[in-house]
C-alpha cells in the first residue's frame, strides 16, 4: 500500500538547494511512497493566545488538517546559525498545538540537511532531531543524510548531476520507505 509522505522544506527561497533536493527526493522515491511538498512559508508565527481564545488563524487550521492526512514526514533543511530555520520550527510548533492535539505524534520521519558548506548542515540536522523526539516522530537513524557542497550537485534544471549522490539518495529513500512501512504498521 502506498504511504503518503509530507515533505517540509526549511528554506523559503524558490531556488534554494533544499527545495531542489526535496524535488530530487520526490523523483527518486520508491513507488511505495507518494511524496508531497507542504508549504510552510505563509503560516503566521505561532501564538498560543489564538488557540486559548478559540480563534486560531485559518492557516493553522488548514495546516493541521492537512498534516494529519499523511502517513509520514520528511524534513529537508538548511542550517541557519547552527540550528533549523525559524520557518521550520514555526511549522513544528503550529502542528504541535493546542496541547494534546499534536498532528505529529507517531508519524515516522527522516531528516536531510543540505548546505553549500562541507559539513552538510550537521548542526541543523541534529537540532531538528531533538524536537522530533519530543514530538513523538520516530526519526530514521540510518542512513544519515548530511549533503554538503550543494552548489555543485545540481544541473541547470535543478536535477542531481552527481551519480554518487544520486545513488546515495536512492538508498536513503529505500531505507526511508522501509522505515515508514515498519513504523506505520506498528502504529497503525
Amino acid at each position: 500500500m502506498t504511504k503518503k509522505i509530507a515533505v517540509f522544506v526549511g528554506s523559503l527561497r524558490k531556488e534554494s538547494f533544499n527545495r531542489k533536493m526535496a524535488r530530487a527526493l520526490i523523483e527518486l522515491a520508491p513507488k511505495s511512497l507518494m511524496l508531497e511538498m507542504v508549504e510552510i512559508g505563509r503560516l503566521p508565527l505561532y501564538n498560543q493566545d489564538y488557540d486559548d481564545e478559540g480563534t486560531p488563524p485559518a492557516e493553522y487550521i488548514e495546516f493541521r488538517q492537512h498534516v494529519k492526512s499523511f502517513d509520514g514526514v520528511l524534513f529537508v533543511t538548511p542550517e541557519y546559525n547552527r540550528s533549523v530555520p525559524a520557518v521550520l520550527k514555526n511549522a513544528l510548533d503550529v502542528g504541535s498545538r493546542p496541547f494534546g492535539q499534536s498532528v505529529w505524534g507517531g508519524k515516522p520521519g527522516a531528516v536531510v540537511s543540505v548546505s553549500p558548506g562541507a559539513i552538510g548542515g550537521f548542526g541543523a540536522n541534529h537540532h531538528l532531531r531533538q524536537s522530533l523526539v519530543f514530538l513523538d516522530i520516530p526519526a530514521m537513524q540510518q542512513p544519515e543524510a548530511y549533503i554538503g557542497s550543494a552548489s555543485q550537485l545540481f544541473d541547470e534544471e535543478g536535477k542531481i548531476n552527481n551519480e554518487g549522490t544520486r545513488g546515495f539518495l536512492v538508498k536513503f529513500m529505500e531505507a526511508f520507505a522501509a522505515w515508514v512501512e515498519k513504523n506505520t504498521t506498528r502504529n497503525g
